[in-house]
């Protein structure tokens, strides 16, 4: 080799010593050391209060198959105790139990807070409204979702739907409705708009409890009441207190049930956990719905073969109800902006439902109906 290579294959030699001394256990001491743990992730206990007694059927259901939903979903990282209505707070509380951050969520319906928010009866069910069905397009396809979460902001609150009871009966009897004289002086448990429209017609609107209905109507102090449909309704024994069972029910045609959750606690929440109470919320939505109409459908014939009697609405005392439901909405949109906002949005939504499904649902049921 020529000598003058010597120096060159040296510092050769010597480059390759200092690489092999940087990778020694000494020199890459801190890269050898275990590396440190992945933080546990944080978990999240919610109190969760509902306008509904114990064990009620399908509503109280529904609700603790969401958080059971929730808890498994989110590997135990939420895990929401449920508290039925009285159990922590009384029922009709629980909008500002959650309101106030007193618990983190609640399940009621918006119409029950009438008094404080007026415009969210549409949010639950209004006289001639929209049936289930449409009342879920115009909340999850045509803005609807957002006005109601916009109107509950100023309260701290998130609302998501979770249910809806489909149409419900006109109520239980105990005369005849052969037209709008009948209802005149007629004394009837019925909440809301319905009971606005019901006293314009001459009748007496009476609010009461669930536990209370039957009594009431079985010793006379109301002639008649609503309650839900066939299911609930024969669980209450109403059919021993009332001879008829009138339909369609116009003043509740698709009762949109809610879940209230508090802002902050819900802005608390990573991402992957919002969509989790997002996701339970609407997939519960889904069975309370589809349990409603299955067990409505089997308690109807239940009711038929103890011969209750069940009476559709003449046509004329229906166009009469209807008018003066909209002489209701007028008077209520006059002196509430908030109201007239959403009242606007929500016909607007019913008038253009309602050509669609004249040529379509009711065109097809129909269609159905012939022989």
């Amino acid at each position: 080799m020529d000598k003058k290579m010597f120096p060159l294959l040296i510092a050769l030699l010597l480059s390759l010593t200092s690489i092999s001394c940087d990778k020694s256990p000494e020199g890459n001491k801190q890269d050898s050391q275990p590396s440190a743990q992945a933080p546990a992730a944080q978990t999240f206990n919610w109190k969760m209060v509902t306008t509904w007694p114990p064990n009620f059927p399908v509503f109280q259901e529904g609700v603790d198959r969401f958080a059971n939903d929730v808890k498994i979903m989110s590997g135990g990282r939420l895990d929401i105790k449920v508290y039925a209505g009285g159990e922590l707070v009384p029922p009709l509380q629980t909008f500002d139990a959650v309101s106030q951050g007193t618990v983190e969520i609640g399940h009621g319906a918006a119409y029950y807070w009438a008094g404080k928010i007026p415009a969210g009866v549409f949010f639950t069910s209004v006289p001639f409204g929209l049936n289930a069905q449409s009342m879920t397009s115009w909340l999850y396809g045509a803005g609807g979702l957002e006005l109601w979460q916009d109107l509950y902001k100023d309260y701290g609150l998130v609302p998501f739907p979770m249910g809806n009871t489909g149409v419900q009966m006109g109520g239980w009897f105990n005369k005849r409705i052969n037209s709008l004289k009948d209802i005149k002086g007629l004394k009837m448990r019925m909440p809301g708009l319905g009971g606005k429209v019901l006293a314009k017609a001459g009748g007496v609107p009476v609010l009461l409890a669930g536990g209370e209905i039957y009594t009431a109507l079985e010793r006379g102090t109301i002639d008649a009441t609503e309650w839900v449909g066939p299911y609930h309704d024969e669980r209450l024994g109403l059919n021993r207190a009332a001879k008829y069972y009138y339909y369609p029910g116009w003043h509740e045609p698709g009762s949109e049930l809610e879940i209230l959750v508090n802002k902050k606690a819900y802005d608390s929440l990573p991402a992957d956990l919002q969509k989790i109470v997002e996701t339970s919320a609407r997939a519960n939505s889904l069975w309370m719905t589809a349990q409603f109409e299955a067990l409505n459908i089997k308690s109807l014939n239940v009711l038929q073969d103890k011969n209750v009697t069940t009476l559709k609405f003449p046509d004329d005392v229906i166009r009469e109800l209807r008018k003066l439901s909209d002489e209701v909405y007028e008077e209520q949109a006059a002196k509430d902006p908030q109201f007239k906002k959403i009242y606007d949005a929500f016909n607007d939504y019913r008038t253009k439902s309602q050509a669609w499904n004249k040529i379509s649902e009711a065109a097809y049921q129909e269609a159905l109906s012939l022989k």
